[in-house]
């Protein structure tokens, strides 16, 4: 079980306002500076740090401006397909080309045949 399993939902909010918090200071950025900067207003920025629940959409502002948005692929990744749908999937890949409909093929529109006897002159 993760550490996050025994934890209550304001605390985890508790502790990602924190980690937030630590990011701006490094960044030696005031609370209105990033604000300003995400474009959300400073008190949502406190309230983000203190671990008050606020929109999804101001966080993602503040992660923008912090540099940290790459970071939602580790906290939501992309869902991975069980080895059985993954199989399914290469079974159903193109193996080769389709003909191109109503083109002749080579042989047929060159004029050329393998009967040596309709080109011989003698």
């Amino acid at each position: 079980m993760g550490k996050y399993e025994q934890m209550t939902d304001d605390s985890i909010l508790e502790q990602l306002g924190e980690r937030l918090s630590r990011y701006r200071l490094d960044r030696n950025v005031t609370q209105a500076e990033l604000a300003r900067e995400a474009g959300i207003h400073k008190n949502t920025v406190f309230r983000l740090e203190a671990g008050e629940s606020t929109q999804t959409k101001n966080l993602i502002r503040v992660l923008r401006a912090l540099g940290l948005l790459e970071q939602l692929d580790a906290l939501v990744p992309e869902p991975v397909p069980s080895p059985l749908k993954q199989l399914e999937e290469q079974e159903r890949q193109r193996k080769r080309a389709a003909s191109k409909s109503g083109q002749q093929s080579e042989s047929k529109s060159t004029g050329w045949t393998w009967d040596d006897d309709q080109g011989d002159r003698s």
